[in-house]
């Protein structure tokens, strides 16, 4: 069973809003051993796996960089910290890994500060990190037709918990290289995601988040193709202690029928969608080769709101993809507040080398930045009009840190007060400070 903290709560500063990406994050290992991840939330889960293998494996003095591909920017940046580590650790082991790692290894070989390079499917496999037959070790990720089981295991915060049921993605939009990455798409069996769910809900985790590379495409490739909407059904039908259930990241082309009925019948699953809607212009978006249209995001916020009336969204939107013009952006920025789009991850475009838009004409540079930062605005905007609608309300919130909550509709909340972190509380809504909700604990007067 799970022990928890009693915390003493204080409001936490306020974090930057509707910056893409973000700093990059080191989990500390066992003998020396440290884990640096860039990009998303799935390199985070993985980045526990990595760190738990490198115990496990007895690997000691080196540093692991867990890297992202979907931006320049990001490969910038995890050979800018590789360099920083070297210097810093001349003696450690110095390996690299991750999407960057997969999709360019000679890139990050002939750097003479690395090691060893891993691909995606090595990154935590028993004995790849202490492996020094040969100095890369990558292979050819499209040819990878399962999810690995030892990234099926939950990744635990202190108040959460994740499970990868998905990894790859079928798609090929033309701004995108994580496919070649990642792989295809290929889903975790359902059985074995309900039983590490039930396991995490023994252990007293109180929300579980579903996570992948694309979400939605769960189960396309397993026998009869089931759903998500089917496997979000089946967890929270076998798991009845789990009081949350969490989708990441979604593609809006791909809501099935049982996910839209489970969204309106059941209130376990957690009424927010972060949608892969990328713009809101429909030539842009056939550009970009995505599967939906302007309307048809508008359609599904509309219905979901229809049957879930307390249900947020989310988006990621690029800024200046090739050939957007001003009306095309400003149809983009006009559909954050059409749709009520309350949290926002702007990229600026980046072109990735062999991707189709990277031969498209291009946005000249200060104009994407500038389009970047009307977006940015835009979901400031969104989000202190989804924080003003929730003054006076009360709140259930999972309380991940101290002074801090999380709404089943993804808000933060920030609190003063006596909290139990990982439980759930009841709070009341007193304010915002155009980031988050500032409550009070429902039962204190």
């Amino acid at each position: 069973m799970t022990v928890y903290t009693v915390i003493k709560a204080t409001p936490q500063p306020k974090p930057q809003v509707g910056e893409e990406g973000g700093p990059a994050t080191t989990v500390s290992g066992p003998d020396g051993v440290d884990v640096v991840t860039f990009g998303c939330r799935l390199n985070a889960y993985e980045s526990e796996a990595i760190r738990a293998r490198a115990g496990a494996d007895g690997l000691t003095d080196a540093v692991v960089f867990n890297t992202c591909a979907v931006t320049n920017e990001a490969v910038r940046q995890a050979r800018q910290a590789i360099r920083k580590a070297r210097r810093e650790r001349p003696g450690a082991r110095v390996i690299v890994t991750g999407c960057a790692a997969q999709i360019d290894p000679a890139a990050f070989a002939a750097m003479p500060e690395v090691d060893l390079v891993l691909g995606n499917a090595e990154k935590a496999a028993p004995g790849a990190l202490l492996d020094t037959s040969a100095r890369v070790r990558v292979n050819d990720i499209m040819s990878v037709k399962e999810t690995a089981g030892h990234l099926i295991d939950g990744l635990k915060d202190k108040a959460r918990a994740y499970v990868e049921v998905q990894n790859g993605c079928d798609h090929r939009c033309t701004f995108c290289i994580i496919p070649y990455g990642r792989g295809n798409s290929r889903s975790a069996p359902a059985g074995e995601v309900v039983e590490q769910v039930r396991k995490l809900a023994a252990e007293g985790y109180r929300e579980v988040v579903l996570t992948g590379v694309d979400v939605t495409s769960w189960g396309a490739d397993l026998p009869g193709q089931p759903t998500l909407g089917q496997l979000v059904g089946r967890i929270l039908k076998l798991v009845p202690d789990l009081p949350r259930l969490r989708l990441s990241s979604i593609d809006a082309a791909e809501i099935d029928p049982d996910l839209f009925r489970l969204l309106e019948t059941e209130p376990r699953l957690m009424p927010y969608l972060h949608l892969s809607l990328q713009a809101g212009d429909n030539l842009v978006l056939k550009r970009m080769k995505r599967r939906h249209s302007r309307e048809d995001a508008l359609r599904l916020v509309s219905e979901v709101r229809r049957v879930r009336p307390d249900t947020a969204f989310g988006a990621d939107l690029i800024a200046g993809f090739p050939t957007e013009s001003d009306a095309a952006f400003e149809n983009t920025l006009r559909l954050v507040e059409e749709a009520g789009l309350a949290f926002l991850h702007v990229f600026p475009y980046s072109a990735r080398p062999g991707t189709p838009a990277a031969r498209m004409p291009p946005v000249k540079g200060p104009v994407i930045k500038e389009r970047a930062r009307r977006l940015r605005e835009a979901g400031q905007a969104g989000l202190e009009r989804h924080l003003q609608r929730q003054v006076g309300r009360v709140l259930s919130g999972l309380v991940e840190r101290e002074g801090l909550a999380r709404a089943e509709d993804f808000t933060e909340i920030a609190f003063e007060g006596v909290a139990v972190q990982g439980e759930i509380a009841a709070f009341r809504v007193v304010g915002h400070d155009g980031t988050r909700v500032v409550a009070e604990l429902a039962d204190q007067e």
